[in-house]
């Protein structure tokens, strides 16, 4: 991508935005979808299932997010080194990330006595409990094969070739949906397993997946892998460690995220049940208006990762300009349907069985909600290319300052303040905006810095200064 500076915006830049982002958007749909279907067959088989999933599927997510998120760091690797123009490495950067797949893979696996024991602990019942340790024991299976496919999803995102995680994603879905409707309720000629069900759904899913970007991945990317092992064990541990280091505060910052969204449901409750049903059907219309968001973060951090590969640092405000243009037509357009025809947006996610005054309320709290999206735009932008300058360690220390140490202490005072009146519901939304707006401040400004300073620390702990 050649020079940008001085330009707002450029068609071609745009294009190829829209190029990388729109297949990341779909994909993130499908498993959004994938993840409604999963939760309406537990929700239905049986209210044990129901109570159960909950906290299960928290806690896997959670887990694995740790694990996906470190991998996932090879996008960024790959999309370097691509920037250079120098296709074997980056393929050799690809197989780098799959050993670390292996590698925490196998510590996920080691995890699931811990992981089975979890349940012990929520004060469920006996029953409740042993379905949530079903659940669990199954998880860490799925999440190995969701670890590898991480690794392999990344290579093809960092080369640009976004449509074949989405093409491979969009068949393991389908599958997955069949899968976990058989398996739950014993159809298609499959046994009925339940909860069961629901992880072994998932499991094909992934499985089908890895096989497919198996078939896709170049000759000579297990080359690569076999590169790496020939190096020795102390040069392949250093490799590793380096990756690891880059990659586990990406990780934990997308588990602190979820951790942090399940803390502000559980606050939602102090302001009533009223406001916790409310809170649950906008918390899901939330969700599904910024996924798409995801997906358009990822592509800028390809983007930029490929820019700073090619010595191009001064490439990257242009792109994120470009991507927080297209970002921000999107939430305009989202929210203008949030503001106006909030029931029209609610009624998939349960606004029409529930009363008269949780409607009211997930409707004012639905015109809020905007907020929250427009923040997160940056954030989400912001935290994509610290991530591809190797930088993820300090969007993951503010994300543990502002979320743990300042944005939930000040909830807790508001909804003790407020207990049991919903309608505070909206200034809690508010409140939880501001302080993802903070976030996405302090990523801008480190982005500004080490745009200025030429840095890349993917490779070193020391700013490498490129030339164009």
């Amino acid at each position: 991508m050649s020079a940008t500076r001085g330009r707002l915006l450029d068609l071609d830049t745009v294009r190829e935005v829209v190029r990388i982002s729109v297949p990341l958007m779909f994909g993130m749909v499908g498993n959004l979808i994938l993840l409604l279907v999963d939760r309406i067959c537990l929700a239905r088989y049986s209210e044990d299932t129901l109570a159960a999933s909950g906290p299960a599927v928290f806690t896997a997510t959670t887990v694995i997010m740790v694990t996906t998120g470190a991998v996932g760091i090879t996008r960024s690797y790959v999309a370097q080194a691509n920037g250079r123009g120098e296709k074997r490495e980056a393929m050799a950067e690809g197989a780098n990330g799959f050993a670390l797949g292996l590698l925490l893979s196998a510590l996920l696996l080691l995890s699931t006595p811990l992981l089975t024991w979890v349940p012990t602990l929520s004060g469920q019942p006996a029953h409740i409990q042993e379905l949530e340790a079903q659940f669990l024991g199954l998880s860490t299976l799925y999440g190995t094969v969701m670890t590898l496919n991480m690794a392999l999803s990344s290579y093809f995102n960092g080369m640009g070739r976004t449509r074949v995680p989405m093409v491979v994603g969009i068949i393991g879905q389908v599958v997955g949906v069949v899968m976990t409707v058989g398996l739950v309720f014993g159809r298609f000629g499959l046994p009925e397993l339940g909860m069961r069900g629901s992880a072994l759904g998932t499991l094909s899913a992934v499985s089908v997946m890895f096989v497919g970007y198996a078939v896709y991945l170049p000759k000579g990317y297990v080359a690569g892998f076999g590169r790496l092992m020939r190096r020795g064990g102390r040069k392949v541990t250093g490799v590793l460690w380096l990756r690891l280091r880059r990659g586990a505060p990406a990780g934990g910052s997308l588990s602190l995220e979820e951790l942090g969204q399940t803390a502000f449901v559980w606050l939602a409750a102090v302001l009533g049940p009223v406001a916790l049903a409310a809170n649950n059907v906008a918390l899901a219309l939330n969700y599904a208006a910024v996924i798409p968001l995801i997906g358009l973060g990822l592509g800028c951090n390809i983007l930029c990762g490929q820019a700073v590969g090619a010595g191009l640092h001064r490439n990257i405000p242009h792109i994120m300009r470009v991507t927080l243009a297209v970002s921000g037509l999107y939430v305009a357009v989202v929210a203008v349907f949030q503001i106006l025809t909030p029931s029209l947006l609610l009624s998939p996610f349960g606004l029409d069985g529930a009363g008269t005054s949780v409607t009211a309320h997930a409707v004012d709290t639905s015109r809020v909600l905007w907020t929250y999206s427009f923040a997160f735009m940056f954030s989400m932008v912001g935290s994509a290319v610290l991530e591809c300058l190797g930088l993820a360690r300090f969007g993951f220390i503010a994300r543990i300052v502002l979320m743990w140490c300042l944005c939930v202490p000040t909830i807790i005072a508001f909804v003790l303040l407020n207990r049991d009146d919903p309608d505070m519901l909206p200034g809690m939304w508010v409140i939880f905006s501001a302080f993802e707006a903070v976030m996405a401040a302090l990523c801008l400004w480190r982005i500004r810095r080490a745009v200025s300073n030429e840095e890349n620390r993917l490779h070193t702990d020391e700013p490498v200064q490129q030339s164009a």
